[in-house]
């Protein structure tokens, strides 16, 4: 109308563009706080609408989650059905992790929240990709047992989510280029090759516990098991107290709280951590290459015998109160970090961020390797977990005793 007041019209994005805007805070937030500790309205903040908005789209914190994983995973499926050959799956999945890095830490730490029919669901997708995936293998290498072909692909997927656990983002095209390499690495190594790929550690017993506090030790290794099987929240103090023979009530008598419990079992994780795989690097004499292959050994046998800890270190830890979480981060930054360093003496001419992802690979590989079923229960585990790990870091493999060659084929 001439003469009139103009008014600017705003325009809002489509809502499909806003449930895609919204699916991306929310991966962001979840991968870097943790599902529990990220509200709605931080969500619906950090995408520059209201919480009463935020909810027109999605009914709660649950179905965004399980949304935020659907967006990741669909990716995923998409890339491995265009992969025709072992170099395609090793480049797709690389620019999956790039382009979606949250998902790894979404995978692996916060979809055991969903409510149990979206976890099946969630397992058959990935099952599903992974048979297409080993099927790609095994059309290489007529040779390759499924078994073994399915061990490869779900370790390439492990490896690949380790850079969600970097702190900070990495240059994607440089991430992209080395991931792809690695995963092919990985894609390529030999599980039927005979003998050890290094000499098996014995495993160190634990020391006893002392014997003013034995109901301490015993609730601390109940907490570890029950809550990496069923969760910290899904864990009562009933429970833990009937595991191990006490009411309770009882348990109060030995722990102030649930999560002093957690803590302390922590803590017990990474003394052993630290003396066990820590000892095996600074006691091994002959060069950084040596002292780095004792380490992912002496890695190897802790993990085997310690996966309830591994899983609790890696889903739990946000449940910590803030200074108990803060000496459990400042030890895995300070346990990473030194075999980073380890690693840039191996291999100078990739430098300090190569290292970074190859070592946030390599742990995520062991970490699910151990805990992931069927593979778990392989005998050979050990062996073929020591081989996908020096394939990850760049090592050199040992002779084979069997006189054949490692080619891929």
């Amino acid at each position: 109308m001439s003469g009139g007041v103009g008014v600017m019209v705003v325009r809002r994005p489509p809502a499909r563009a806003r449930r895609a805007q919204i699916l991306a805070v929310a991966a962001e937030r979840f991968h870097r706080e943790g599902y529990h500790r990220v509200s709605m309205a931080e969500v619906a903040a950090g995408v520059g609408i209201t919480a009463p908005a935020l909810y027109r789209h999605f009914r709660g914190k649950p179905e965004l989650l399980d949304r935020t994983l659907g967006v990741g995973l669909d990716a995923l499926a998409d890339a491995v059905r265009t992969a025709g050959s072992t170099a395609d799956l090793a480049a797709a999945l690389a620019a999956v992790a790039v382009a979606h890095r949250p998902l790894g830490t979404l995978v692996q730490r916060d979809a055991r929240l969903l409510p149990p029919d979206r976890r099946a669901a969630l397992r058959r997708e990935l099952r599903a990709d992974v048979r297409l995936m080993a099927a790609v293998l095994r059309a290489e290498r007529p040779g390759l047992t499924a078994a073994d072909a399915e061990l490869l692909c779900w370790s390439a997927l492990s490896a690949g989510a380790g850079l969600s656990y970097q702190s900070a983002a990495p240059q994607p095209r440089r991430a992209e280029r080395l991931l792809r390499e690695v995963l092919g690495a990985v894609l390529a190594v030999r599980l039927d090759t005979a003998g050890p790929a290094s000499a098996p550690r014995p495993a160190e017993a634990s020391a006893p516990a002392p014997a003013s506090q034995p109901r301490r030790e015993e609730l601390l290794t109940a907490a570890v098991r029950l809550f990496h099987r069923r969760g910290f929240d899904n864990v009562s103090t009933g429970r833990l107290g009937a595991e191990v023979g006490i009411s309770g009530p009882s348990v109060y008598r030995h722990y102030d709280s649930k999560a002093q419990l957690l803590a302390a079992a922590l803590v017990r994780g990474r003394e052993r951590l630290r003396h066990e795989v820590g000892g095996a690097i600074t006691g091994t004499p002959g060069g950084p290459e040596r002292a780095l292959a004792a380490g992912l050994a002496a890695y190897v046998d802790f993990a085997r015998r310690n996966g309830d800890y591994l899983g609790v270190m890696l889903s739990e830890t946000e449940r910590l109160a803030p200074p108990d979480r803060r000496a459990a981060v400042d030890f895995r930054r300070d346990f990473l970090r030194g075999w980073v360093d380890l690693l840039v003496r191996v291999r100078p001419e990739e430098g300090a961020a190569a290292a970074r992802i190859r070592v946030h690979a390599l742990f995520s590989l062991v970490n699910d390797g151990v805990r992931n079923r069927p593979h778990c229960a392989r005998p050979d585990l050990d062996d073929c977990l020591l081989r996908l790990g020096r394939a990850v870091l760049g090592l050199p493999e040992p002779p084979d005793p069997g006189g054949r060659s490692d080619a891929a084929g």
